[in-house]
């Protein structure tokens, strides 16, 4: 019975994983943006190594900058 349920349990978990990734959908032209805007300002608190608070506040105040 155990391993019956734990089949059932297998087959349920891979068969989604494999529907999730064929109804995947393209990132629409503001999520590709905000991607963007997200890989920049990792690279600048990178960059002047930032770590813990600091960084939280620095990807806070970047990711919610206005587009120059």
């Amino acid at each position: 019975m155990k391993v019956m349920l734990a089949s059932i349990a297998i087959a349920f978990a891979t068969s989604s994983a494999f529907a999730a990734d064929s109804t995947k959908k393209p990132p629409t032209p503001a999520q590709q943006a905000q991607q963007e805007k997200m890989k920049a300002c990792n690279a600048e608190a990178k960059t002047k190594a930032l770590k813990g608070k600091e960084r939280k506040t620095f990807m806070s105040g970047c990711l919610k900058a206005e587009k120059k």
